[in-house]
C-alpha cells in the first residue's frame, strides 16, 4: 500500500513540473514575441538601441561650392576653421616622455588663456572636469582661425588637439552683400551623441540656391563593438560625397566696385534712409551691379534690414513711370509731341486739384517738352486725352509690373499697378499709388535698348562643377516680349537726351559734359501710413532716376533711388550717378578724355607682402600708382588697398614695413573708409567728426606711433 501511495505523489509531482516548465515556456515565447514585435519596451526603443549598439554612420560633409564674380573674383568661399579639443584621461598616454594628455592643467590654462583672449580660470573650468577622455571649450574654443591654430601649436602643450570643420568666408566683406546673401552654419547632436554641423543659406544667392550649393553628404556605415571601434571583417557602406557646385554671377566686380565707391561716399557726406542702385547689361538683361546702403559685412552679419531693396520692397516710383506712359501712348498711335496742354494745376471732375512741381506752370507746352520738365498735368492730358484706365495698366502689365521678373534671387515682390478711378488713373501715369521694383523697371528699360524686345534679367552667368569643370547651367539673354516700336523706342531716347542734355530741364543735375548720358528723373511723395494720403516735410520723398549710357550705343542700363534725402537735396544721387557713369565710361573706353586703349589700365592689385620695398614701389609706380612707403625698413609687412582690390592708374597705395618705428602717415584728402582702414592697418584707433573726407588729424603726420594711439580726423563733404 505504502509503495502505491509513493508512486503517487511522483505522478502528482510530475505533472507539477510539467505544467509549471510549460508555463515558464510560454512566458518565454510571450516576451520574445513581444521583443520580437514591439518598437519600445521600457520606453526604451529596441531598435535604435539596437542600432547604437551594433552599427555607426560617419557623415563625409560635402564641401559648399564658392561664389565667384563674372570675372572670377572670388565672393564666397569656404575657409578652414578649428575646434579646440584637450584629451583629459591618462589612459592615453603610453609614453610618459611623450604625454598625449594634459599633464599641467594650471600651465595649459594660462597659456592657451593669452592666446584666446580669456581669464585662466575660464580655461580651468574645462580642464578640471572630472571622469572625461576629453573636453571642448565652448564657444571659446570654436571657430578658431588658422592663425589663431598656429599660435597654439607654437606652445607645444600636450594633450592639446584641433578638429577642423569650415567657415563660410565672404573675401570682400561688405560687397555685394545683398546679392550673396550669407550661409549660416547650424550644430545639431546625431543618435550617438556627436555634434554634426550643417550649413544653410540664409539670403540672397545663398538661400536661392542652397541646395545647389551645399551639394551632398556622403557617408559611411560599418558595425562596431561595445567600445566604438569598427569590427574586423565586416561589410562597410559608403558613399562619398557630391560636393557643391561653384556659381558664377553676372556681377562685374569692377562695376559693382563703382557703385560701392558712390554709395560708400554718400552715407559719408549726405543723411538718408536708403539708397538703392542696380546696373544691367544694356544688351543682355545681365546684372552687372546691385547694392543698397545701409548694407551689410556678411561676415559679421550687422543687418538691419533682411529685404533686398532692389528686389524685395516695392515703392512708389514717381515719374520714371512717365517713360511707360508715354510709351503707351506712341503704341497706341495717338502721340503728337507737338501737341500742348496748359500746364500748372489740373482740376478732376471731383474737384481735386493735381499740380505740376512747379504749380505755376510753363504756360502752354507741348507734350515733349513736358515729358523733360517732368509735368503731371503733361501725362494727366496725355491720359485724358488719348488712354484709359485699362489700356494703360494693360501696358503697364505687359513691360512686366506686378510680376516678378523670375531674377535668381529669394522673396521677389510684384508690386502693385491697379488703379480704377479717375485720380488714381491719373497718379498711376506719374507713378504715384502704385508700386513697382527696381528690378521691374530694369526689366522694362531693357526694351529702349534691344529695340523694343523686353529681356529678362538674370544674375547667374553659369553654373560649374568645380570637380570636372563641366557647365551644368548657363544663363543667357531671354527676350520676354516685343512691348514696343523702334520708332516709340527713338523718340523716348531722344526724349530721355533731352531731359538731362538740354538747359533748364529736370535731369539738368545728371549732365555730363561730353558724355552721352540719357534719363529721366522721378520724385514720389511718400504715402502716409497712418492718416492716408501723402506726407509733405520736404524730406519726405523717393528721388529716383533711369537711365541708359551711352545713348548712342548702350552699354548699361542704371536705375537708382534714394528715400528721404535730407532737406530734398538731390545732389545725393545725382553726384552718385555721375560718379558711376564716368567710371563706368573709363572701363568701357568710352571717357571722352580718354582713348579705349588708354581706358583699360585698370589693375587687380597683387600681393607685396614679404616683397622688397624698392622693387614694390618701382612695380606700383610703372603702373601709373601714387606710392607712399610707412616706415624705413626694407620689407613689405601690409599694403592698403589690398590684395585682389581693383585701383586705377592715380590710385594712392600705401606699403607699410618692417620698420619697428613707424609714423603717422598724412590721410588729409582720403575718403573717411579709406583713411579709418589704413590707420586700423597701423594699430590707430579713429575717431572721426564729420562726414566726408578727411580734411584734418589731431595728429600730425611724421609722429611716432605708439601703443594705444587715437587720432581724430576732421572730414568735410567734396562736392
Amino acid at each position: 500500500m505504502k509503495r502505491k501511495k509513493r508512486r503517487k505523489n511522483n505522478i502528482k509531482y510530475s505533472k507539477l513540473v510539467i505544467i509549471a516548465s510549460l508555463f515558464l515556456f510560454a512566458l518565454m515565447i510571450a516576451r520574445v514575441t513581444q521583443l520580437a514585435l514591439s518598437e519600445e519596451i521600457d520606453d526604451t526603443n529596441l531598435q535604435a538601441l539596437a542600432k547604437q549598439r551594433t552599427t555607426t554612420t560617419d557623415i563625409i560633409q560635402a564641401e559648399r561650392g564658392n561664389i565667384y564674380s563674372s570675372d572670377g573674383e572670388v565672393l564666397a568661399q569656404n575657409v578652414s576653421s578649428y575646434k579646440l579639443i584637450a584629451y583629459l584621461s591618462p589612459t592615453r598616454t603610453t609614453d610618459e616622455d611623450n604625454p598625449q594628455h594634459v599633464v599641467d592643467k594650471e600651465m595649459t590654462a594660462e597659456k592657451l588663456a593669452g592666446v584666446l583672449g580669456t581669464s585662466k580660470e575660464e580655461i580651468l573650468k574645462y580642464l578640471n572636469r572630472e571622469g572625461v577622455y576629453q573636453t571642448e571649450f565652448g564657444t571659446i574654443g570654436k571657430g578658431l582661425t588658422e592663425l589663431t591654430k598656429s599660435a597654439i601649436e607654437e606652445l607645444n602643450l600636450p594633450g592639446i588637439d584641433f578638429e577642423e570643420s569650415f567657415k563660410r568666408y565672404y573675401p570682400k566683406g561688405d560687397f555685394a552683400s545683398y546679392v550673396l546673401g550669407y550661409a549660416k552654419e547650424e550644430t545639431t547632436t546625431n543618435d550617438d551623441g556627436e555634434e554634426e554641423t550643417t550649413m544653410s543659406g540664409e539670403m540672397g544667392i545663398e538661400k536661392y540656391y542652397d541646395s545647389t550649393l551645399k551639394g551632398e553628404d556622403g557617408y559611411t556605415t560599418y558595425q562596431k563593438d561595445l567600445r566604438g571601434y569598427k569590427i574586423a571583417g565586416t561589410n562597410e557602406i559608403s558613399k562619398e560625397a557630391e560636393d557643391g557646385k561653384d556659381i558664377y554671377l553676372t556681377i562685374n566686380s569692377s562695376i559693382q566696385f563703382f557703385v560701392e565707391q558712390a554709395l560708400s561716399d554718400a552715407e559719408a557726406n549726405y543723411n538718408y534712409e536708403w539708397f538703392t542702385i542696380m546696373i544691367a547689361d544694356a544688351k543682355t538683361g545681365a546684372i552687372l551691379a546691385s547694392s543698397t546702403s545701409p548694407s551689410f559685412d556678411p561676415n559679421t552679419r550687422d543687418i538691419t534690414n533682411y529685404l533686398d531693396m532692389n528686389i524685395s520692397s516695392p515703392y512708389e516710383p514717381g515719374s520714371t513711370m512717365k517713360i511707360f506712359t508715354y510709351m503707351a501712348a506712341m503704341e497706341q498711335g495717338v502721340y503728337d509731341g507737338n501737341e500742348t496742354y496748359h500746364s500748372g494745376v489740373y482740376t478732376t471732375t471731383d474737384g481735386t486739384e493735381i499740380g505740376d512741381w512747379n504749380r505755376a506752370g510753363w504756360g502752354d507746352i507741348t507734350f515733349d517738352r513736358g515729358f523733360a520738365l517732368s509735368s503731371n498735368v503733361g501725362v494727366i492730358n496725355l491720359i485724358d486725352r488719348h488712354l484709359s484706365a485699362d489700356i494703360l495698366r494693360s501696358y503697364f502689365k505687359k513691360l512686366g509690373f506686378s510680376k516678378k521678373t523670375g531674377i535668381e534671387l529669394p522673396n521677389e515682390a510684384t508690386g502693385d499697378v491697379d488703379f480704377k478711378y479717375e485720380t488714381e488713373i491719373f497718379n498711376a501715369g506719374f507713378g504715384q499709388g502704385i508700386t513697382t521694383t527696381p528690378i521691374q523697371n530694369i526689366q522694362a528699360l531693357t526694351s529702349l535698348t534691344n529695340e523694343g524686345v523686353m529681356l529678362k534679367p538674370y544674375i547667374v552667368e553659369k553654373i560649374v562643377d568645380p570637380d570636372t569643370g563641366e557647365v551644368v547651367y548657363e544663363g543667357e539673354r531671354t527676350e520676354v516680349d516685343t512691348v514696343a516700336s523702334v520708332t516709340t523706342v527713338n523718340k523716348i531716347r531722344e526724349l530721355m537726351w533731352n531731359t538731362v542734355n538740354v538747359s533748364g530741364m529736370t535731369g539738368a543735375g545728371y549732365k555730363l559734359e561730353g558724355y552721352d548720358l540719357i534719363g529721366k528723373t522721378g520724385t514720389a511723395q511718400i504715402a502716409d501710413e497712418n492718416g492716408g494720403g501723402y506726407l509733405t516735410g520736404e524730406s519726405d520723398i523717393i528721388s529716383s532716376f533711369a537711365g541708359v549710357y551711352p545713348n548712342n550705343d548702350p552699354k548699361v542700363i542704371i536705375y537708382a533711388s534714394v528715400k528721404r534725402p535730407e532737406g530734398g537735396n538731390q545732389r545725393v544721387i545725382w553726384t552718385a550717378i555721375k560718379d558711376i557713369v564716368v567710371n563706368i565710361s573709363k572701363y568701357y573706353g568710352t571717357d571722352p578724355d580718354t582713348t579705349s586703349e588708354e581706358e583699360l589700365k585698370e589693375y587687380s592689385l597683387t600681393s607685396y607682402k614679404n616683397k622688397d620695398v624698392t622693387s614694390s614701389r618701382s612695380d606700383l609706380e610703372s603702373m601709373g600708382m601714387s606710392v607712399t612707403v610707412i616706415g624705413n625698413g626694407n620689407k613689405v609687412t601690409k599694403q592698403y588697398p589690398s590684395k585682389g582690390d581693383k585701383v586705377t592708374e592715380g590710385t594712392k597705395v600705401f606699403l607699410i614695413t618692417n620698420d619697428s618705428n613707424l609714423t603717422v602717415p598724412d590721410v588729409n584728402g582720403l575718403s573717411s573708409k579709406q583713411a579709418e582702414d589704413l590707420l586700423k592697418l597701423l594699430g590707430i584707433s579713429v575717431k572721426l567728426e564729420g562726414n566726408g573726407y578727411v580734411t584734418g588729424q589731431s595728429i600730425g603726420a611724421g609722429t611716432a606711433i605708439t601703443d594705444n594711439m587715437e587720432i581724430t580726423l576732421t572730414l568735410s563733404p567734396k562736392f
